[in-house]
């Protein structure tokens, strides 16, 4: 018998992360629009459904439109739409088509977008219905969902093939302070999914910030600018330990924006996309340091989205420095990315040394 699946596309997720707004609720859509950005969920919605293997088990239900409907077209899969959306869309749209696909009895509900989204959908259906979520926001933090497009159709085979279900953990993240350099989260709720743990991205950890902690952070601070190459341009990712490297410098530190460094000057500052491939006309040498995410282990594309593909390619991964203390490497079996660019991604696995002290580095293995 075929499993009645729903799908909910937030149009809009994910445009704020190159333009470096952090995110796209409210009206923040429409200065993303200003500043140039374009729609990222089309694309990670095709590559998510190509790579279910269990199309003739599903029995699909589709939001209209760009919210589902104009995804499916080409997949030879059979839906119907369900509900109906105006041409600019909104959590409302969101709230009250997932509750009439809970009324018409979905087996499984698959959400595209960010941790907006899933506060959304759990406003709606709660825990009556499983959900898988593909990652597409820019804020995408909540352990519910999976840790790329591939894996969150993995996940819809694995329901398909029988998987029990779990309960993951939605986070309320606050848009407005996180421009401001501040993530404040709570927990939001819970969701029902797929019980595939090697699939789950895992939750957002707070950083450590005891005495020893931040003792570690100078230390890794003071080797890195110790070693730093006067005629490269370093990008700094968002986080306390690159905060400890900027403050080592003595400059200002956008904690959770990506600011640039030349010969122990800040020549940017909470940059986008378009701003640092300006700045990559002037220097010629450049550098990325990046720590990961504590929890998931992302690296690229999780809270930083100003490191576009275009941008890393630019870079390149021999110029790509990691930074960490032990205690967060501890918790995590690999580095994790997800740029958008599946090829780019395989380019960035393999091994990678992160540095965790002073001479000190640890090799993890970095997947997609």
């Amino acid at each position: 018998m075929k499993k009645r699946i729903g799908l909910l596309v937030n149009p809009v997720a994910g445009m704020g992360g190159s333009v470096g707004l952090k995110g796209t609720d409210g009206e923040i859509y429409q200065k993303a629009l200003q500043l140039g950005a374009k729609p990222v969920t089309p694309a990670r919605t095709i590559e998510f459904l190509s790579h279910i293997r269990s199309k003739d088990d599903i029995e699909l239900f589709v939001a209209p439109g760009k919210m589902g409907e104009e995804y499916v077209k080409d997949f030879g899969i059979s839906f119907t739409v369900v509900g109906s959306a105006g041409e600019d869309t909104s959590g409302e749209d969101t709230r009250r088509i997932a509750t009439d696909m809970l009324a018409r009895g979905m087996d499984l509900l698959i959400l595209v977008g960010g941790d907006g989204t899933a506060r959304d959908v759990y406003d709606a259906v709660g825990l009556n219905i499983p959900v898988v979520a593909v990652p597409a926001g820019v804020k995408v933090f909540s352990a519910v969902f999976a840790f790329s497009t591939r894996a969150a159709a993995e996940m819809v085979d694995a329901f398909i093939a029988g998987a029990d279900v779990t309960e993951e953990e939605v986070l309320d993240i606050d848009e407005d302070a996180f421009r401001e350099g501040r993530l404040d989260s709570r927990l939001y709720g819970y969701l029902a999914v797929p019980n595939v743990k090697s699939l789950l991205q895992g939750g957002k950890e707070a950083s450590a910030v005891g005495r020893s902690a931040a003792e570690t952070k100078k230390e890794i601070a003071a080797y890195i600018v110790e070693n730093m190459d006067i005629e490269a341009l370093y990008l700094l990712g968002p986080g306390t330990t690159l905060k400890a490297i900027a403050d080592e410098v003595g400059i200002q530190k956008t904690l959770l924006g990506v600011d640039a460094v030349f010969n122990g000057k800040l020549v940017g500052s909470d940059l986008n996309e378009q701003s640092i491939l300006k700045l990559f006309k002037h220097y010629e040498k450049r550098k990325i340091i990046i720590t990961p995410i504590g929890g998931n282990g992302f690296i690229f594309g999780r809270g930083s989205k100003q490191f576009t593909p275009e941008v890393i390619s630019q870079v390149g991964r021999e110029n790509i420095m990691a930074v960490g203390t032990r205690d967060k490497l501890n918790k995590l079996d690999c580095l994790r990315v997800d740029t958008g660019d599946f090829e780019l991604d395989k380019r960035l696995s393999g091994y990678m040394d992160v540095t965790v002290g002073y001479k000190y580095s640890k090799v993890m293995p970095v997947k997609c």
